[in-house]
């Protein structure tokens, strides 16, 4: 997967590049198809990891989305952009699915944040600046759990992919006033929370993701041998979104925002596309060979 350059919901260019696709795939033409697939799949993919904080739950997700997307293809009218369309789909999709792992650990913040305190601190520099990130990888993800769906995927949308009220609104089939008060809603639980518990927004507070990380280590949660979080990505998400992001976070209400955009936008795995493709459904559909 080639690194994105802009953000997936603002490019005209795209939009109709995406009816030229549409088009051709309409056809029969598997490879615009592919083209059309290759396009979208990272972020919907990505989308589905802040979500649910598993890549196996995303790479399911992707392919249920694109199944739902490609077999509905012949409804689309073009009244929106394609992807912003795909999008709603996606959103509608992520909302009604049934809960999923890392989602049915994690009840609410308050237990969440006790449940870190309960692992033993371990002060000492053994493990490895890679595996440190996967702890505060991981333990930021569970922070988003504690949001429920509707907080969260506003959240991801608005705060960590940089989408616009407008946009966002859309997708979200929502006014973009309610957009708004979801976002600063999502934003507030999340900053009083990491402000009152975790030391990456406060430093008065006590925990400390190195402190934590050999605790998690010897309880087998982090293995550095097979990291989830922080392996096989291509850029940090606020590379993608907001360039500015680090001049804009000046205020202490801001810092909680800037420990997610520091959340890497992973790859799906090169067999992705091709499970999209091969799905019987598909292949049905389009009687690809």
């Amino acid at each position: 997967m080639n690194a994105p350059t802009t953000n997936a919901l603002a490019s005209a260019d795209g939009d109709a590049a995406d009816r030229v696709l549409v088009e051709r795939a309409l056809e029969g033409d598997r490879g615009a198809l592919r083209q059309l697939v290759e396009r979208h799949q990272p972020f919907v993919y990505n989308i589905a990891l802040k979500m649910f904080g598993r890549r196996e739950d995303a790479q399911d997700l992707t392919q249920e989305v694109f199944v739902k997307v490609i077999t509905s293809l012949k409804t689309f009218r073009n009244e929106s952009a394609l992807r912003t369309w795909l999008y709603r789909v996606t959103v509608n999709h992520f909302l009604k699915t049934r809960r999923r792992a890392m989602e049915l650990s994690v009840d609410d913040f308050e237990s969440y944040f006790d449940q870190i305190a309960a692992v033993p601190d371990d002060p000492s520099e053994s493990a490895s600046e890679e595996t440190v990130e996967e702890l505060r990888l991981r333990c930021t993800s569970g922070m988003l759990m504690c949001l429920d769906r509707d907080q969260r995927i506003t959240f991801i949308l608005g705060a960590m992919f940089g989408v616009s009220d407008q946009v966002g609104a859309e997708v979200l089939a929502i006014s973009p006033g309610n957009f708004r008060v979801r976002l600063h809603r999502a934003r507030s639980d999340l900053y009083n929370w990491m402000n009152e518990r975790c030391g990456l927004v406060n430093a008065a507070n006590p925990c400390r993701c190195r402190k934590k990380t050999l605790g998690y280590m010897k309880l087998g949660v982090v293995d550095p041998e097979r990291r989830m979080f922080n392996t096989d990505y291509v850029v940090k998400i606020q590379s993608l979104t907001r360039s500015d992001a680090a001049s804009t976070m000046e205020l202490i209400e801001d810092l909680h925002e800037k420990v997610f955009l520091g959340h890497p936008l992973q790859r799906a795995g090169s067999s992705v596309v091709d499970e999209i493709l091969g799905n019987e459904t598909i292949r049905s559909f389009f009687a690809l060979a």
